[in-house]
């Protein structure tokens, strides 16, 4: 690993000069799960690779789905199989609700106001009651149904004017657009340009210096040295996207103060600012735009990405798919949110998408505050945890060829992403599932469906690359550039 080896000997000095000890964990009653031993100061973090959800599956193919590492000075356990989340998000979800934060989400103290990193007590209940009633309610989902169908129209017709997509910055535009009418009721990107450009590259470096690994995460000594700079880059770009939102709310409070006739919107700020300063104040509106816009549009577009790459690497699913749209809403035609439900076969390609590339990995990661018995095992207090579903989706004894892309193992299937069926839930599950899962679930299928629908496709070069980037997110490591043809 580079950021190990280039900061080994800062390390060695640090931990000589303050005496630092590692931790030793005793089980109380049960043993501690298995795992790799551990090297002396640096533990298990050789093992990691550039690809951690992949070398954790490799190794739990050894150790078990039920697996315990020491990275650095952090006592890990990884789960890796749908029968063991069961046990860590349903049965045991209270006790395994708490958040490891990692030493980037302290830039802004962003950590102290985020719903995604909150601890499971009265101010995260207040935010996600809030979250849930306001934006992501069937009824306000509905509500605000024309204003998607108009940013899925502006998509396909995007398309229409050029001659190769980036898929994934389109996407990106798409979502961004569609977040900003929602909350704000305007476009904070030209539809039908790159100038959303800018903000992508602020998301993708959040989403990417919060999943890297970080020295200050393995030895928290090192906190106050903050060695790779990810702290400091993570002040700058909140600051930037903080400061972007900030402004919004200072026009629409201005508005609001001018009792502008035409001031009529019934968006998510002018609701959020009614709201203050009794539920919600001024900070925690920031911060949750800042998550449901550095979330939102990162997964969702991300999400679009590796299915029309599935789709351009699979001709027959494609054709499937395609005729599927062509029966039920006229070949040419948009797919609209009423629609997804006559389209099961467009649905099974979603589900087999989101199985074999989970957009978060890891999930979020998790820390136990007590010790915490789970399948004969202890995990013990103040573990971090890591939830595999990268792994739990390739796992050979659920799934039959895990590795091929088969959206029809879907048809005959109850299994769904909303947190249920554990060996597929790419949205978590338990009180810390997803918050975005319903919009999600409306938006990339539409996204989806009238990309296959509106065109033919091709990809742009030889062959479509589907080697991935690992952060917060599981991005393609190459943009996919496909040639839509009209019909």
């Amino acid at each position: 690993m580079d950021f190990l080896t280039s900061a080994v000997g800062l390390l060695l000095a640090l931990i000589l000069y303050h005496g630092i000890k590692t931790v030793t964990l005793r089980g109380k009653n049960l043993p501690l799960p298995p795992g790799p031993t551990p090297l002396p100061l640096i533990g298990n973090l050789h093992l990691l690779g550039d690809h951690p959800h992949k070398s954790l599956a490799r190794l739990a193919n050894i150790h078990g789905p039920l697996m315990r590492l020491r990275l650095g000075f952090v006592n890990t356990v990884v789960v890796s199989s749908a029968d063991v989340a069961k046990q860590v998000l349903q049965k045991h979800d209270l006790a395994f609700s708490s958040r490891t934060v990692p030493n980037a989400l302290h830039a802004q103290d962003h950590f102290k106001y985020s719903v995604v990193w909150l601890p499971a007590a009265s101010q995260w209940r207040t935010l996600r009651k809030v979250m849930n009633s306001n934006i992501f309610s069937a009824s306000c989902l509905d509500a605000n149904e024309h204003l998607r169908s108009r940013k899925v129209d502006e998509l396909i017709a995007y398309c229409r004017t050029v001659g190769a997509v980036d898929v994934g910055s389109a996407a990106f535009r798409t979502t961004l657009n569609l977040l900003s009418n929602t909350i704000f009721s305007i476009d904070l990107t030209d539809p039908f340009s790159d100038s959303a450009k800018e903000f992508k590259q602020l998301v993708s470096g959040i989403m990417e210096e919060a999943g890297k690994p970080n020295l200050v995460d393995f030895f928290p000594f090192l906190a106050r040295f903050d060695p790779q700079g990810i702290r400091r880059r993570m002040t700058v770009n909140f600051g930037k996207v903080i400061d972007l939102f900030s402004s919004l709310i200072d026009q629409k409070m201005e508005k609001r103060k001018c009792r502008d006739q035409e001031e009529t919107s019934d968006d998510v700020i002018n609701t959020l600012l009614d709201m203050m300063p009794q539920e919600i104040d001024r900070t925690h509106i920031e911060r949750m735009c800042l998550d449901l816009f550095a979330a939102g549009t990162d997964t969702t577009s991300s999400t679009i990405e590796w299915a029309m790459a599935e789709a351009l690497r699979n001709p027959e699913i494609m054709k499937r798919t395609k005729a599927e749209l062509e029966e039920v809403i006229g070949k040419g035609e948009i797919v609209r949110e009423g629609d997804i439900s006559r389209l099961p076969y467009l649905q099974c390609m979603v589900k087999e998408t989101l199985r074999l590339h989970p957009p978060v990995p890891f999930l979020i990661p998790r820390r136990v505050e007590r010790d915490v018995e789970v399948m004969g095992h202890t995990v013990p207090k103040d573990s971090q945890v890591l939830v595999n579903v990268w792994a739990i989706g390739r796992d050979p004894g659920v799934w039959e060829e895990p590795l091929e892309f088969k959206p029809h193992r879907f048809m005959e299937s109850e299994v769904d992403v909303r947190g249920r069926n554990f060996e597929l839930i790419p949205f978590g599950a338990g009180r810390r599932i997803c918050p975005g899962l319903p919009l999600a679930m409306r938006m990339v299928p539409v996204m989806l469906g009238s990309l296959l629908n509106s065109f033919e496709w091709k990809v742009e070069g030889e062959k479509v690359e589907m080697d991935e980037k690992f952060g917060i997110t599981l991005e393609k490591a190459q943009s996919l550039r496909a040639v839509p043809i009209p019909l």
